[in-house]
């Protein structure tokens, strides 16, 4: 599967969203990753579907990560703001299956994340239905964290476990530094915010993180 890095809004300048996404999408982003958080399921907030819609003029894939209590109650708006993508957390509903599905009725694909102290396991009865696994490489909520080493080995064995043709999403702590080991491990999307975005030169930050992770 191709290797591709997926720039994470959370850490861009807002006062400068456009221009920033602007810069990452010449350097060849093809995925954006914005990060939703009610202040429920992880303690932070962090922006609405309004963001979404910011960005829907870039011909790029939205991957919408739902860090939010009841995502499934939330599909709709996403999807009508112009996600792509909508990841939702297995740790967030009783209803996994039924979230999934309300994704896919809703015209997007679908992906499910898992927190650091989820097993893979989990994920055994919905691998079929989604187009993307995320594996938190940090806990959620925060940016700018440090990457969790033993995420490499949870990296593998997820990626054992759903196969080749599933993306494997790894989002926290990925840098110059972590993302060619996540690459080895088996990941297959690479969400970098604070490496890109917290650089004076995105574009340039965006390039530097797609080469160490082996993109194309």
């Amino acid at each position: 599967m191709r290797r591709r890095v997926a720039p994470s809004i959370l850490a861009a300048d807002f006062g400068r969203l456009r221009e920033q996404v602007r810069e990452v999408v010449d350097a060849g982003a093809e995925v954006i990753h914005v990060d939703i958080m009610d202040g429920h399921f992880v303690p932070t907030f962090s922006m609405g579907p309004k963001a979404v819609e910011a960005l829907r003029e870039f011909d790029v894939v939205l991957d919408i990560h739902l860090m939010v209590d009841r995502p499934e109650r939330h599909v709709a708006t996403f999807a009508s703001a112009g996600a792509t993508n909508i990841t939702m957390h297995f740790e967030a509903t009783p209803h996994v299956h039924y979230a999934v599905h309300a994704i896919l009725d809703a015209g997007c694909t679908a992906g499910v994340a898992i927190t650091p102290s989820t097993p893979v396991e989990a994920l055994s009865e919905i691998r079929g239905d989604v187009w993307s696994v995320l594996c938190m490489t940090v806990n959620p909520g925060w940016g700018g964290q440090q990457f969790i080493p033993a995420s490499l080995d949870k990296i593998r064995r997820l990626r054992e476990l759903i196969g080749p043709d599933v993306e494997l999403e790894v989002d926290g702590g990925i840098d110059t530094d972590t993302a060619g080991p996540c690459a080895e491990a088996g990941a297959s999307l690479f969400v970098a915010g604070t490496s890109v975005f917290g650089s004076p030169d995105p574009g340039a930050a965006f390039r530097q993180v797609a080469a160490r992770a082996g993109c194309s």
